[in-house]
């Protein structure tokens, strides 16, 4: 058996894994289920208190892993510490990092930065094998040569020598249990050869489909250049909603998809989440030439104004109170990075519009903190609104009861479903205006007069 996989397997060697969030956790649970013993670090305390205890903590975790964590937990094969010298030990001979690189929608590596401060001290200890990097974290290109080497060789580590290193960025889809890392493809790129080798031991445990790059620095641009394509296609979408808004785009693009070297793309109120709004700007803030990628910025530019576009909407219908559900950028999920629902609350607010957010996977402290604003009961208080947008597909908003929910919409006059989860509900019996963008007329707006008599009518 090759060196790195035999002493994690079956000489009582750990993996260390930085971060516990959905990447880091799940790193650690696929290894522990194989047989690796792991011990994730992690600074928010709940969190770890949560992993010792064998908790799915992270809405949806549970159907994506397949398996329960607690037995895990039980036998030893996954511990969790708020300190970080718990991993600093000539027996965690792996360490994963998946800590988040942004902050504010933007490329941010302090995170990283400490991570890699604190690991190198693995110097101080006398180990018999160099202690393996490997780096799951999304990297703006060049990160590695600019950021994480000059860092440990501070420390006084020789990379290649005294601490090996390595890229293989993350592409789940926590959404879909097939889309996971037994079976997704895996990038990986090491230092050196030799790094490559142990990284593809270690990877090779539990994913089957590994692609090894030429070195550390093709596989650390594969993640955001892969996700800035989408990010363009997504972003074209968007305009072409807006540039042909008496056609339902949403039917042509579906056609265009039946296209064998096409994909499917659904206009929105923006793209969201941790990997795809950011990737842009990764690819730029590393490019060697950025004024070469227009394209990139131009898609930046638009996508960031989908939510300005969305406001308009509800302003130009005279919506005085908007009730927003789904924070999150997909259903199930709760991932608050780059909440276009979020930004579309701001905006109405900064207008003097009521707004008030609902997602079941967050707090009303949390929302306070997070954006400033009132969490709403759904469906409880859905009654006091006159505009909707529909956000995102949970499965709270999916399992609505329509009796229920249809005796609250009195005063609802514009329903914007971002996802088309309420598309088959006749709201036009209850006066309501349902719209998805990109469908028919998604722009039109009622006429002056008409509107007149609606807002003298509330």
């Amino acid at each position: 058996m090759e060196l790195y996989k035999r002493l994690v397997l079956e000489e009582g060697y750990k993996v260390g894994v930085w971060g516990l969030g959905y990447i880091g956790l799940s790193t650690a649970a696929y290894l522990a289920q194989r047989g690796v013993r792991c011990v994730g670090c992690d600074v928010n305390a709940e969190r770890v208190g949560s992993v010792q205890r064998g908790e799915h903590f992270m809405p949806g975790m549970d159907y994506w892993l397949g398996f329960d964590l607690k037995p895990l937990v039980e036998d030893g094969h996954i511990e969790a510490t708020t300190n970080w010298r718990d991993l600093i030990h000539p027996k965690v001979l792996v360490h994963f990092i998946g800590v988040p690189t942004e902050r504010d929608n933007e490329p941010y590596y302090e995170y990283l930065e400490d991570v890699i401060t604190k690991i190198a001290h693995l110097g101080v200890l006398d180990a018999e094998h160099p202690p393996l990097i490997i780096v799951e974290s999304t990297l703006t290109p060049n990160t590695t040569d600019k950021v994480i080497i000059p860092l440990l060789e501070k420390a006084g580590l020789t990379v290649g020598e005294d601490v090996l290193l390595g890229v293989a960025p993350r592409r789940d889809w926590f959404l879909d249990s097939d889309k996971n890392l037994t079976y997704l493809d895996r990038i990986y790129g090491g230092y050196d050869q030799e790094t490559a080798d142990y990284m593809q031991e270690v990877l090779g445990i539990v994913c089957q489909k590994l692609h090894r790059a030429q070195d550390h620095r093709h596989a650390e641009i594969v993640k955001s250049v892969e996700n800035a394509y989408r990010h363009m296609e997504i972003t074209l979408a968007n305009q072409l909603a807006l540039a042909y808004p008496s056609l339902d785009m949403i039917e042509i693009l579906r056609l265009v998809g039946t296209k064998w070297n096409v994909g499917t793309f659904r206009p929105g109120i923006g793209t969201g989440g941790y990997c795809i709004p950011l990737s842009s700007k990764y690819v730029l803030q590393g490019a060697e030439a950025p004024d070469a990628l227009t394209l990139l910025q131009e898609t930046i530019r638009t996508d960031d104004q989908m939510p300005t576009h969305i406001g308009d909407i509800f302003a130009q219908w005279g919506c005085r109170n908007v009730g927003v559900l789904g924070i999150s950028y997909k259903g199930d999920i709760k991932v608050p990075r780059v909440s276009r629902s979020a930004q579309v609350a701001q905006g109405l607010a900064a207008r003097g519009i009521g707004v008030a957010l609902h997602d079941p996977y967050f707090t009303a402290a949390e929302v306070e903190e997070g954006w400033g604003l009132e969490h709403f009961e759904f469906p409880g208080d859905i009654e006091r609104f006159d505009g909707l947008l529909v956000a995102a597909d949970h499965r709270e908003y999916t399992k609505a009861m329509w009796d229920e929910l249809s005796g609250k919409l009195a005063n609802c006059r514009l329903i914007i479903d971002n996802c088309g989860i309420w598309k088959d509900v006749d709201f036009k019996r209850h006066g309501i205006r349902y719209m998805e963008p990109g469908t028919k007329n998604w722009l039109a707006v009622e006429p002056v007069h008409a509107m007149a008599d609606i807002l003298k009518q509330s």
